[in-house]
């Protein structure tokens, strides 16, 4: 395995694409090292909340695009992809099934932000050989199926069999964040109790030492 090297602002070229899905198509901003993509780190594919927009994943991209292959995905009815009508997490997450298809990955780690971290969720428990490692942030975790319906985390989150990291921002899902250590017992959590909405664009090189190390298997 790889070990974790120190970001020394090497080049990272920054693209955007569009690539097919059940409801049409779906926008990706895509990050991939100077290699010309062909690293030895497992790809990436980052997952915003609902109503939102890859645009979430903007200081991100830079910095964790350093070293491996980045797939920031508008979902369904999000951003610039196509709109479904009223897609439900688990229809996002097949959505972003069939984008892995596509582009024939045989192997995937997850980033999913709230209701994000819901879609990763889904796809690490459809496609556990897939799907190596997740990393959630601000888990959607109440005990009740809420607007992300009907998802329910309390039934999904046990089904995640792979090796997780939670990282904890004080926003609003602080205390639902929080019963997901019940949920994933085995996760790694690290908390940024002072940070809130603003986490990636306040604590950009925090969070990517987090992520990287997690997924390098630090």
């Amino acid at each position: 395995m790889p070990k974790t090297p120190a970001r020394t602002g090497a080049a990272v070229n920054l693209r955007r694409a569009y690539f097919d899905c059940r409801y049409g198509q779906l926008h990706v901003r895509t990050a991939f090292p100077n290699t010309g993509g062909f690293d030895e780190r497992t790809p990436l594919v980052l997952l915003h909340e609902r109503g939102a927009s890859s645009r979430t994943f903007l200081p991100l991209l830079p910095e964790l695009g350093a070293d491996r292959s980045l797939y920031a995905v508008d979902t369904p009815g999000c951003g610039e992809s196509d709109p479904p009508r009223e897609p439900s997490i688990a229809d996002c997450a097949a959505a972003i099934g069939d984008l892995l298809d596509g582009l024939r990955l045989r192997e995937v780690d997850l980033l999913g932000y709230r209701t994000g971290s819901a879609m990763a969720a889904e796809l690490a428990i459809a496609r556990p050989k897939q799907v190596r490692r997740v990393a959630f942030v601000a888990l959607p975790a109440s005990e009740t199926a809420g607007r992300a319906a009907p998802w329910v985390a309390g039934e999904r989150l046990p089904l995640v069999k792979q090796p997780v990291l939670v990282l904890r921002p004080r926003d609003d899902l602080w205390e639902q964040t929080l019963r997901g250590r019940a949920l994933l017992p085995q996760a790694r959590w690290r908390e940024f109790p002072e940070h809130g909405a603003t986490l990636f664009d306040a604590a950009t090189p925090a969070v990517a030492a987090e992520v990287r190390a997690f997924l390098d298997g630090g």
